[in-house]
């Protein structure tokens, strides 16, 4: 601000525009509006800026020395400006941004790479953070608004979050070659007697296949204790056990040494996308969770 008044932007584009063109009836063309409103505009900014910008020569105006020095930052007004709307449409758009992302470990070397390919793709000017940590991080991360999204489990609720919570199938995995590979749905009793690699003590996940295999009168081989599927995966591919884990981490070890199978019993991986609930959700936020919504249909179970 100079003087009393404002400078406006309307004013620094008569000024900018005449510089280009010489003449008020071109300045006015250009801005749509009347010679006399281009006139008023230019002499409340000479009056706000204390000096003429213009002198006449014929039907041609020439600026003065001082408009001179002012165009160059008049220019980098409007170029920034340009920059603003570029970026908010690209917002908008859903193709500019940076995405935080919190995950568990094993999503991070495994599902997740695939879909964050994809959803770069069509973004080409998005930038991510991806964190993988322990379930309870993660709900830390995304409830202190430190990520934009989690991906989780064993979540319930939490009134700081929205959250969205799709079961996924779940199989038997063991090396390939195994005797368990002539089966083409493996049951609780198949199970008996092998030594299995097992989600962390505790776990919902755990609990209800210890129960499962109790109700069976198999009692759970606690060989190997691990909190990923990953783990187990790799674990079973070294031909050190068998192991039930969610079909979306069987699919990653498809030609590395493990065999799968659908498991018969009433057992999915609760799997959770998580994101902030009292702040508003970016565009960019919603179209990733939708891409990895879907990319897990596949596995998904139907019919909850």
């Amino acid at each position: 601000m100079i003087g009393d008044e404002p400078i406006r932007i309307r004013q620094l584009q008569a000024l900018n525009i005449l510089a280009e063109s010489g003449t008020m009836s071109l300045t006015a063309k250009a801005m749509n509006i009347s010679q006399p409103a281009v006139s008023r505009l230019l002499s409340d900014l000479s009056k706000e800026l204390g000096y003429p910008l213009f002198s006449r020569s014929g039907r041609r105006l020439t600026l003065t020395r001082e408009a001179q020095y002012l165009l160059p930052e008049i220019q980098r007004i409007f170029g920034a400006m340009g920059q603003i709307r570029n970026l908010r449409q690209n917002i908008q758009d859903g193709t500019s941004g940076h995405l935080k992302i919190a995950c568990l470990p094993g999503f991070s070397t495994s599902h997740l790479p695939g879909v964050v390919a994809d959803f770069l793709a069509a973004r080409p000017k998005t930038t991510l953070t991806i964190e993988p940590d322990r379930p309870e991080r993660i709900l830390d991360w995304v409830i202190g608004e430190q990520y934009d999204c989690g991906i989780t489990d064993g979540f319930r609720s939490h009134h700081a979050l929205d959250s969205k919570t799709i079961p996924i199938r779940c199989v038997c995995i063991f090396p390939e070659g195994h005797p368990l590979e002539a089966k083409s749905i493996i049951h609780p009793e198949d199970l008996a007697g092998e030594r299995i690699a097992h989600d962390r003590f505790g776990s919902e996940f755990y609990l209800r296949l210890r129960d499962i295999l109790d109700a069976e009168g198999i009692a759970m081989d606690n060989f190997i204790e691990t909190r990923q599927f990953t783990c187990a995966c790799e674990l079973v591919s070294k031909g050190v056990c068998v192991s039930v884990v969610s079909e979306l981490d069987a699919q990653e070890y498809i030609g590395k040494g493990v065999s799968f199978r659908p498991f018969s019993a009433n057992i999915t991986h609760q799997l959770s996308l998580v994101w902030p609930r009292h702040t508003p959700t970016s565009i960019l936020t919603l179209e990733f969770l939708g891409l990895f919504e879907k990319s897990l249909e596949p596995y998904a179970l139907t019919g909850t």
